[in-house]
């Protein structure tokens, strides 16, 4: 529930959020990372309803489905389209495996790029993960380094107002007003104010991302392919490609002979930790 009461008083997650995000409302304004799905579309509301200035961001992946992609133009014009420097077609031959787990460089390039030097809202929410629930804050701070990264549980206190006010320009600082919020929270937020959502939410999808990201679960990417069945076959083309640029470098392929041997380990074979994708990692770090 976004309205609930404690022993200590009224709770109102919407305010809060609110305040959250007016408190550290920098003179530029913020950056907001948009990808459409129904957390980025709460933050999104949320600093318009914080009369803070913003502007808002989605990074397009070249596989993105493309009901999200319409959803965005025709229902957020004023979202900035950012391209990529390449696609994941050409990234996957280039470093010579497809994206896993382990090696994930296709968010690096395409979509955690921009950002940089500015403050950051995220529609991050700890709900997501127990992963997201130890690692993420209200508040992050990051340096030169990822070492020097600073995570503020609550935003509200004279040590996360002193370091962002000294923080380096170059760094890049994150708010998250909606960590602590849940599934419910957020679709009671969205469906109160009766804002539109993407209809692949209607459609069985629990959430919206690059079609055969290996970071959903495997029937979610089964559900993706029989969806979109050429994002399938562009993948099968792609690691064909990738095949014969590994066979160019001189590096081995006994464990590919066909790019349907890449495309059953990629989506059936390769468990959360493989030991044999270490000597593949060497492969695409050394190029």
């Amino acid at each position: 529930m976004l309205k609930y009461d404690t022993l200590f008083g009224p709770i109102d997650k919407v305010q809060i959020a609110i305040d959250r995000i007016r408190q550290f409302e920098p003179p530029e304004g913020y950056y907001v990372a948009f990808s459409g799905g129904k957390d980025s579309q709460t933050v999104y509301h949320l600093c318009k309803e914080a009369g803070v200035k913003f502007d808002a961001h989605y990074h397009l992946t070249t596989v993105d489905p493309p009901e999200l992609v319409r959803f965005i133009k025709q229902n957020y014009p004023k979202v900035v389209v950012d391209r990529p420097p390449t696609t994941m077609w050409k990234l996957i031959v280039d470093r010579k495996i497809p994206p896993t787990r382990i090696a994930r460089y296709c968010c690096q390039v395409l979509k955690e790029g921009g950002g940089e030097g500015r403050f950051v809202i995220t529609g991050v929410r700890w709900a997501e993960s127990v992963k997201r629930k130890n690692n993420r804050g209200v508040v992050e701070i990051f340096g030169n380094k990822t070492k020097d990264k600073k995570i503020f549980l609550n935003s509200d206190n004279d040590e996360v107002r002193r370091v962002i006010e000294t923080c380096v320009t170059r760094g890049k600082r994150i708010l998250n007003p909606i960590v602590d919020w849940t599934d419910s929270d957020v679709w009671e937020y969205l469906n109160g104010r009766k804002i539109d959502h993407c209809q692949l939410y209607d459609q069985g999808f629990k959430r919206l991302g690059c079609i055969g990201c290996q970071m959903a679960p495997f029937s979610h990417r089964q559900d993706e392919f029989k969806r979109w069945p050429k994002y399938y076959q562009n993948y099968l083309l792609t690691f064909e490609r990738m095949l014969k640029e590994r066979e160019r470098r001189g590096l081995p392929n006994a464990r590919w002979k066909t790019a349907q041997d890449v495309m059953d380990w990629w989506i059936y074979e390769m468990p959360r930790e493989d030991p044999d994708q270490n000597s593949l990692f060497t492969d695409y770090e050394a190029s």
